[in-house]
């Protein structure tokens, strides 16, 4: 809102001339932009609060369109999803849509550190020496046996079009285990949760920023580690993941039309604490995804007002 100074700036004529500080605007914005959300909290943590700063203080409508990160590639492509908000490198798709189809763009970094990897709850790391080892896997590998993998030991994946090369690693690093998905992030936390709690064996494909690591303890396991190359092709692929700095993506279209929309998303940059803090909310304090964003930006005014256009 507009506060006016005292004495002359009462009188409407010389209204143009007073000192007239100003909050951060709720604007008139022009039509909609679609986002697209995944099933993962995080992700939706993050488009939550970009859909509320959208539509309550610019004034744009926004539609949120549930595919999974495969789909919101396409949707880029078909014209029906404007805003990816959390990419996790997705170097394959970056290529097709953007270098080769050029109908999208990096909208630049929004400030998540993701980190992706095996990991395993922490009282098998304290129980069984030297089991965060790649190479003592096979030991191991009864542990891990399930109806699902058979006679041999299972490493638990997510969704299918997560960024994962787990199938390349098992087979290249020679494990005698078998990747199984389990078709969701809920369903990997629940499992991760009850490994914890019950003293199951368990290896999980996870990731971060992830709220459930403020709740239970998981051991990483330590990989090949990553070189820059080493995984330019898939199926050859025998390292770790790589350290990702998370970026946006909008449609080429968007990013010459979007205006000050476009502006917002270029300028969203929060951190893997604040991403968590919402993401929390939303799993564990009973709070919607609109209450939880709701919250966050209520007490992080000073965070987001340097995101606002102009």
């Amino acid at each position: 809102m507009k506060r006016r100074l005292a004495g002359a700036c009462a009188v409407l004529l010389l209204l143009s001339a007073c000192d007239r500080r100003q909050e951060v605007p709720a604007e008139t914005g022009g039509g909609t932009v679609r986002i697209a959300i995944t099933s993962e909290v995080g992700y939706q943590a993050s488009a939550t609060v970009l859909s509320q700063l959208l539509q309550e203080h610019l004034g744009y409508a926004v539609r949120k369109v549930r595919l999974t990160e495969t789909q919101s590639w396409k949707g880029l492509a078909k014209g029906t999803v404007d805003v990816i908000v959390e990419n996790w490198g997705r170097e394959a798709e970056k290529k097709t849509y953007i270098e080769e189809k050029k109908v999208a763009v990096s909208a630049g970094k929004n400030g998540n550190r993701g980190v992706i990897g095996w990991y395993i709850p922490q009282w098998m790391a304290e129980k069984y020496p030297g089991i965060t080892d790649w190479r003592r896997l096979n030991k191991y590998a009864y542990l891990f046996k399930t109806e699902k993998s058979g006679d041999l030991g299972q490493l638990l994946d997510g969704d299918a079009s997560y960024a994962t090369n787990d199938e390349a690693l098992v087979r290249n690093l020679h494990l005698d285990y078998k990747v199984v998905y389990a078709g969701s992030e809920k369903a990997l936390i629940k499992a991760a949760k009850l490994a914890a709690e019950r003293r199951i064996p368990l290896l999980l494909y996870f990731y971060e920023p992830q709220w459930l690591f403020t709740e239970i303890k998981l051991a990483k396991i330590s990989l090949p580690p990553y070189s820059i190359g080493c995984d330019a092709v898939p199926r050859k692929v025998a390292c770790d993941y790589p350290p990702y700095l998370l970026d946006k993506i909008v449609s080429k279209r968007f990013a010459a039309t979007g205006g000050k929309a476009y502006e917002l998303v270029r300028n969203f940059s929060w951190t893997n604490a604040d991403q968590n803090a919402v993401a929390n909310d939303i799993t564990n304090n009973g709070m919607t995804a609109d209450q939880a964003a709701r919250k966050w930006i209520e007490a992080n005014r000073i965070v987001w007002k340097d995101w606002m256009p102009g």
